[in-house]
């Protein structure tokens, strides 16, 4: 895993810079987003998720999820257009999982893709370590993780 600035960039998932999510094929084409670290970090503290209803249908960049912070209301869109098929309701409980683990246990949604050419519009590796980088040093962002005590 890269870290620039205290900010964590697994290389093995796809990423969408300009809206800060993050998407991992899983196989039979579902995709298994969340929002990044520099997103979480960006947000603050996180309240409250609200959920699509599984069944829903996105476009590429469509609203999958809300995400509440104290300084920030705003969606999940998927980077992939689908189906929601399945949501991370551990996130209803504690939505500082968000804040703690944006890519292990703090996934939002899963989505069947209707096709898998949408990830083309996403970068991964040393490519999205880079890319990212680039805007992590000109906004000048330094990521942190709130604690759940």
């Amino acid at each position: 895993m890269a870290e620039v600035q205290g900010c964590e960039l697994p290389e093995d998932i796809y990423y969408d810079i300009e809206k800060d999510t993050w998407a991992k094929p899983l196989g039979d084409n579902i995709i298994m987003l969340g929002m990044t670290d520099v997103a979480q970090t960006q947000a603050g503290k996180i309240l409250h998720v609200t959920f699509k209803k599984i069944g829903s249908l996105v476009q590429r960049r469509g609203n999958t999820a809300t995400i509440e912070s104290g300084k920030w209301v705003g969606p999940i869109p998927s980077p992939v257009a689908g189906e929601i098929v399945e949501v991370n309701e551990a996130l209803l409980k504690d939505p500082l999982l968000l804040n703690i683990s944006p890519y292990k246990d703090a996934w939002v949604t899963k989505v069947k893709a209707a096709s898998l050419d949408d990830l083309k519009y996403l970068v991964t590796g040393k490519e999205a370590v880079e890319k990212y980088r680039e805007k992590i040093i000109k906004l000048q962002i330094q990521c942190m993780r709130c604690s759940n005590q």
